[in-house]
């Protein structure tokens, strides 16, 4: 049977990805670097398969978390992992590919390094980018982000807004700080609101990605998971300013 336009582009990006995936997971770390910034050690590294295919990823080891009072050490790779399956589950193609894997300096998350330009973050694009700016607020809800900062927020090369740096999710009690507050009290778009209630399925059989994912969080952050996701679909509008924080700092 001949394949449509669209079918043919699904399968050659559902290659792509697979051939990024097994770079992350499989590739040999030639080269890290320590980036200067950040509370927790973070490297950019050349990954390469020894075929000729190779890319850049951003690694970020548990021994180099600085300890929180409320997380877990160690926790913060498996967290990024999480939210990477949690944004799949939903359709909501942000999160840069990010696996969990051993490294230079131990096990911790790996995650492919976005191309993008440095002198934008969330306070220059929100006004372009509304629709993709409202789903990445509805999914730090959801995954309670404590720290979505304006630099967490990328413009590719290509065009597209990433979302980064989700290491501080999914804590069971109530951590949202983020800078994207613009669309606070507003009715949730209706697509959003189909895409939170079809995750319901698909957390009740924990299949696929939230197989793997209630594997990386605690019971309890499931369970809070689960509520969240019922408050979204019971409040049908955006949280409002005083039912959050802000990160600091900001960028």
């Amino acid at each position: 049977m001949e394949l449509n336009s669209n079918e043919r582009e699904s399968q050659s990006a559902s290659k792509r990805q697979n051939g990024v995936f097994r770079l992350l997971e499989q590739g040999e770390i030639t080269s890290f670097t320590l980036l200067p910034r950040g509370s927790n050690y973070t490297f950019i590294t050349t990954i390469e398969d020894g075929a000729g295919a190779s890319c850049r990823a951003i690694y970020k080891p548990g021994d180099g978390e600085r300890p929180l009072w409320d997380f877990p050490h160690g926790s913060l790779g498996a967290r990024e992992r999480a939210s990477y399956l949690l944004a799949e589950s939903l359709g909501w193609h942000f999160v840069p590919p990010t696996v969990v894997r051993e490294g230079p300096h131990g096990p911790g998350s790996v995650q492919l390094f976005v191309e993008h330009d440095p002198q934008q973050h969330y306070f220059t694009l929100k006004e372009l980018y509304p629709e993709e700016f409202q789903r990445m607020c509805l999914f730090d809800w959801l995954a309670n982000n404590a720290d979505r900062k304006a630099g967490h927020c990328l413009l590719s090369v290509d065009g597209s807004i990433w979302g980064i740096d989700h290491g501080l999710t999914f804590h069971s009690e109530h951590k949202l700080r983020t800078v994207i507050w613009d669309f606070a009290g507003a009715p949730l778009p209706d697509v959003l609101l189909r895409d939170v209630e079809a995750l319901g399925d698909k957390l009740q059989r924990l299949e696929g990605p939230l197989a793997e994912l209630a594997e990386l969080i605690e019971p309890a952050e499931l369970s809070a998971l689960k509520k969240r996701r019922a408050a979204i679909l019971e409040r049908r509008e955006f949280l409002t300013r005083h039912e959050g924080g802000v990160p600091w700092p900001l960028l």
